[in-house]
């Protein structure tokens, strides 16, 4: 049984077939026993002189018989010889060589059989067909089992000549093209041209940085103040006073509201006649003019009259108006409370003095501008005891601009313009500045 069937899983053996009857076997000749030693007589050199004979009556040697000759050894006729292969393509350096590792001893314990198998023979024919160079990084040579069927392919013709020539492994190559390859000139111009454009880039932020904006995203206070100034006029009148303005969760309890606007008063000068004695204790800061609009809530219950007064002051100006504000508690004086507009063939036709339920006045410092804001029963009714806003929007509170909601109606949109004009000049809304 061959060495394949040794290692041949069990499942697949075929059953044995019996055994032949016991034959004895024959006994070979002594010249065909392959574990008998033949010794044979080793002929006598003719040009040693043979030894001198003894002197008396010598007795021949007894004549032993002379084994028959061995049968000639077959004659094997020699393999072919194997063109050299080059190691290197035609017109290209041979590659250099190293001395492969020794070679591992055959291993031990396999049957004597091994070696006639086609897998034994398939496993060490790599050298047939493969060069060195041309196995994988970190794989061993094939080991070497004394097998005279294994070849040595010379790198070169020259090398075949030289006695135990042996190949030797190629260095690894690296990948065409990259080894001392230089950047093309249209790269090194990309490259440039990317260097440019970041400087560039950095030197228009940083001059804008200088220049408008400070390192936290808000634009230099004197460049707001002055977009400040100008808003009334390069706003549109849309972005100031927004047809429809929401107020999500900023009613009573919470409530949602919506106000819808009914009337825009043309842009006009300061004067009593629309803003009452109002306007003579915002005189000091000077006044560029006066916006005004009024909305109406989604039930068509309340109205609310909005303005906003641009001034001429500076930033301490405005500084001082807020403080004087504060420090006499004139926005929360009934008789500082703004003027309503009134607009005919709307809600607010009957939108008059006797009617102001709330209010609310902010004095702006970061921006020239004077933000109210008035509201009222839009059905007419008068309101005896009037309420400022912020009071009236506490929770709890049991007057008629508290439960109506009218004091929320007065403050959430006097929030939203001012939240629209720091827009118009650049900046987010800043917490409100009021006289409390």
């Amino acid at each position: 049984m061959s060495a394949d069937a040794d290692f041949a899983d069990a499942r697949h053996t075929p059953p044995i077939p019996p055994q032949p009857p016991h034959r004895p076997a024959p006994t070979p000749a002594p010249d065909e026993d392959p574990q008998t030693t033949v010794l044979r007589r080793v002929p006598a050199d003719p040009t040693v002189p043979a030894p001198a004979a003894p002197s008396g009556p010598a007795t021949p040697p007894a004549r032993q018989p002379l084994p028959p000759a061995a049968p000639p050894a077959p004659t094997v006729p020699p393999a072919p010889a194997v063109p050299p292969r080059p190691a290197t393509p035609p017109g290209a350096p041979p590659r250099p060589r190293t001395e492969p590792p020794a070679a591992p001893p055959p291993p031990t314990g396999r049957p004597a059989s091994f070696r006639d198998t086609a897998a034994f023979h398939l496993a060490h024919s790599e050298a047939l067909w493969s060069e060195p160079g041309d196995r994988a990084p970190g794989t061993p040579p094939p080991p070497d089992h004394g097998s005279p069927q294994q070849p040595t392919w010379p790198s070169t013709p020259a090398a075949a000549t030289a006695a135990g020539a042996v190949p030797a492994a190629a260095p690894r190559r690296p990948f065409p093209g990259l080894a001392g390859r230089r950047p093309a000139p249209r790269t090194l111009a990309a490259a440039a041209c990317l260097v440019l454009g970041v400087g560039l880039l950095g030197g228009a932020a940083a001059g804008s940085w200088l220049t408008d904006d400070t390192g936290n995203g808000i634009p230099n206070p004197d460049t707001a103040f002055a977009k400040g100034q100008d808003a009334w006029h390069t706003a549109p009148v849309d972005s100031l006073f927004p047809r429809v303005v929401d107020g999500l969760g900023v009613g009573p309890g919470g409530a949602d509201r919506q106000w819808t606007r009914i009337a825009v008063a043309p842009d006009t000068d300061c004067s009593a006649a629309y803003e009452g004695p109002l306007a003579k204790e915002l005189a000091p800061a000077g006044c560029a003019r006066l916006l005004r609009a009024t909305y109406v809530d989604a039930t068509r219950t309340s109205v609310i009259t909005v303005g906003a007064q641009t001034t001429r002051a500076d930033r301490p100006g405005m500084m001082d108006l807020n403080a004087r504000f504060s420090t006499h508690n004139l926005a929360t004086r009934t008789d500082l409370m703004p003027l309503p507009l009134a607009a005919k063939g709307t809600p607010a036709a009957d939108f008059g003095p006797a009617q102001r339920a709330s209010w609310t006045i902010r004095v702006l410092t970061d921006i020239p501008v004077v933000v109210y804001a008035v509201s009222g029963f839009a059905d007419g009714r008068e309101i005896t005891e009037p309420q400022p806003a912020e009071a009236a929007a506490q929770p709890g509170t049991a007057t008629t601009p508290g439960e109506s909601g009218l004091g929320h109606d007065a403050k959430d949109l006097a929030d939203k313009v001012e939240t629209t004009f720091r827009t118009a000049s650049g900046i987010p809304a800043q917490p409100t500045e009021e006289a409390p």
